[in-house]
């Protein structure tokens, strides 16, 4: 199926490893121009040279309040538009509670949530002469509590209100923005919760993952390129009425509505 989506220009954060990265080639593969942000130049650079479309490289810490806004005028003047947003930069620290710090409150809600809605708003009126998008990449933490992930799942639950407050936002300006929420998807990430569990039983690597996808009651651990294919799909113009759309991929972890 051709998504349409040749000749667009996106822009996709955290691209530089994991979920990011294949989205950045996924959105490349079907044609696009991609504007690679990340804080690693080094690894920016080794996903650009592996790309067939034209790419940007941009360097930068999304925390700093002034960056998102700079990131934008950067594409905006390398390509003269600008199609799609993709938020996935930011990972938040899980742990106890009463042990989390306010300076681990305040790194998880910036570079996830305040980066994406200072990159959505500096985008806005880029994507409204366009008629792009924005694809927000949340987490099934946002939809269900867990007393160890109090920082990401009230993040994600704020980016979901956020997608579909923009979403309604967006229907007067003729922008679409749509949410996904990964389950457990193979990354460094996951990788270092399985790591923690061999630790903590005194099992091997492949046992630990075992023990660890039965505890959630799913089959097996996402590919980042199911979720970026979900991401292409969104994007395309093909599926033009989603709007506000926010999409569980992960496995089966999530049974309540």
């Amino acid at each position: 199926m051709d998504l349409e989506l040749k000749g667009r220009v996106a822009i996709v954060t955290g691209a530089s490893q994991g979920i990011g990265r294949a989205i950045a080639e996924t959105l490349a593969a079907e044609g696009m121009s991609v504007a690679l942000v990340a804080r690693r130049r080094e690894e920016l650079e080794r996903v650009a040279a592996t790309l067939p479309t034209e790419c940007l490289v941009q360097a930068a810490d999304l925390r700093d309040p002034e960056v998102p806004a700079a990131v934008v005028a950067a594409v905006a003047q390398h390509f003269g538009h600008l199609d799609l947003v993709v938020n996935n930069a930011g990972s938040t620290k899980r742990g106890d509670f009463l042990e989390l710090t306010d300076a681990d409150w305040d790194d998880g809600y910036g570079l996830k949530f305040f980066a994406a809605m200072r990159l959505s708003r500096a985008a806005w009126p880029h994507l409204k002469a366009s008629g792009g998008c924005i694809v927000n990449i949340a987490g099934m933490g946002g939809r269900t509590a867990s007393a160890e992930f109090t920082i990401g799942g009230s993040v994600n639950a704020a980016m979901l209100n956020l997608t579909k407050a923009l979403a309604d936002r967006g229907v007067l300006d003729g922008v679409r923005v749509n949410a996904i929420n990964p389950g457990l998807v193979a990354t460094d990430r996951l990788n270092a919760r399985i790591m923690q569990v061999v630790s903590e039983k005194g099992v091997d690597a492949e046992t630990a993952a075992g023990e660890l996808a039965r505890s959630m009651r799913i089959a097996r651990f996402g590919r980042p390129q199911e979720i970026a294919e979900a991401v292409a799909f969104l994007a395309s113009p093909r599926i033009g009425y989603a709007q506000g759309t926010l999409m569980d991929i992960d496995g089966g972890q999530t049974r309540t509505l």
